[in-house]
């Protein structure tokens, strides 16, 4: 459904750093930087962004919404979650780990890149 995603950011070398780790974490390139400035990341099909925006005002997270990431497995979560905090985020929700979603078993984990933009991390659990 979606062609791309594309978060606002105030300092787009230190979003460039958490999102290279947490994308590299699971097995996908670091970023790339446009004519534009903007960074983006793929996974061959979609595109994730990272720009200022271009209408000068500084950005802002969006109260209430959250950016889901599909992941490959549990362990690959969590790595990305460590490259997060690591790398400027912060954890936010309850600590990576087993949720019930629609009567499924799911792995999730939560974070804030340096802006607030809030990201979730998803796998399947064959749990």
């Amino acid at each position: 459904m979606f062609t791309h995603v594309m978060v606002g950011s105030n300092n787009i070398e230190a979003s460039r750093k958490f999102y290279d780790a947490i994308f590299t974490a699971v097995g996908w390139a670091a970023g790339t930087v446009d004519p534009k400035g903007r960074v983006a990341y793929t996974d061959g099909t979609a595109r994730f962004l990272v720009t200022k925006p271009i209408n000068g005002q500084p950005a802002s997270s969006a109260n209430g919404g959250t950016i889901g990431l599909n992941i490959k497995n549990p362990g690959l979560v969590d790595a990305w979650h460590a490259a997060g905090v690591a790398n400027g985020g912060t954890t936010v929700e309850d600590p990576p780990g087993v949720r019930e979603s629609g009567g499924k078993k799911v792995y999730l984990a939560y974070l804030r890149d340096p802006d607030g933009n809030k990201l979730c991390a998803r796998s399947s659990y064959p749990g």
